[in-house]
């Protein structure tokens, strides 16, 4: 049976060793910065970019992965005689779908598959990782790609921001924009939901707001097992390994993950994001 090969995007910022332990290929998406040009989570990891963050006078922006990224890549696999699977970041967020579909389009009649997870973060690594895994067993393409749409249906993620200035100045506010104005000691609580920025509530205080994730992700998640979950932060080390406990204590996963924002979601939602995805019930 051919094998499969994994592709997403730096997004889901998927632990080092899991990518090197499931042969995941990673497509990074782009940072740009002044004159700079970064592959995210490659030419600049998220610790470099946070402190470059504090004193910088011009803010960042950011680019999806090239067509002629996703062609190098594609290329290097089938030349292995790999079938392609590319589960990448919601088409929502990002134009990284149309970039991966302009690339198979110059490879007819390959095997190249491509979901739309329509979500990102770990809830976007998790799936992933499932089927990778299945592909390591020898899962083929159409079983892969069924497994990926299917894993996709049962994540989430909630995320407490510190300010919604860099999601409205990057575009991609959504849902949120009726937060916008409200007192700075608020702390909204955002979702993605079908592939988009959501803003669930308002909180008053940050211990609050962490608490408050905790609930919301017990209530997704709605009794159901398996229960995967990872904390995601950016420059909030402490606050996401606090979160992560008490989620863990309430919830009882069987997985559990310790996760940075890349530099590239860092540019949008800011730094002192803390959040939490979840993939249960597969």
């Amino acid at each position: 049976m051919p094998k499969v090969a994994i592709i997403t995007d730096s997004t889901a910022y998927i632990p080092d060793d899991l990518v090197y332990k499931y042969n995941i290929q990673v497509a990074p998406q782009i940072l740009i910065w002044g004159d700079e040009m970064f592959a995210d989570g490659v030419d600049i990891l998220p610790s470099q970019f946070y402190e470059r963050l504090k004193t910088a006078k011009v803010m960042p922006s950011t680019s999806q992965v090239t067509p002629a990224t996703f062609h190098a890549m594609f290329q290097k696999l089938l030349d292995q005689d790999y079938q392609i699977l590319a589960v990448l970041i919601s088409e929502g967020l990002s134009g990284t779908i149309a970039s991966a579909i302009q690339a198979r389009d110059m490879f007819p009649g390959s095997p190249i598959e491509i979901v739309d997870s329509r979500t990102s973060a770990m809830a976007l690594g998790y799936p992933v990782l499932t089927v990778a895994q299945a592909a390591a067993h020898g899962a083929g393409l159409a079983e892969c790609k069924d497994l990926a749409e299917k894993a996709c249906q049962h994540t989430g993620v909630v995320f407490a921001v510190d300010t919604l200035e860099f999601l409205h100045r990057g575009g991609r506010i959504g849902g949120a924009q009726r937060f916008l104005g409200t007192a700075l000691n608020i702390k909204p609580i955002l979702e993605l939901v079908d592939g988009k920025v959501e803003g669930i509530e308002r909180v008053r205080t940050r211990k609050k707001s962490m608490a408050r994730l905790v609930e919301l992700i017990e209530d997704r998640i709605g009794g159901r097992t398996p229960v995967r979950l990872a904390s995601l932060h950016a420059n909030a080390r402490e606050e996401a390994g606090e979160l992560l406990e008490i989620a863990n204590q309430r919830l009882h996963p069987i997985e559990s993950i310790f996760a940075e924002v890349s530099p590239v979601i860092g540019t949008h939602t800011g730094p002192g994001t803390v959040g939490l995805a979840f993939m249960a019930g597969l």
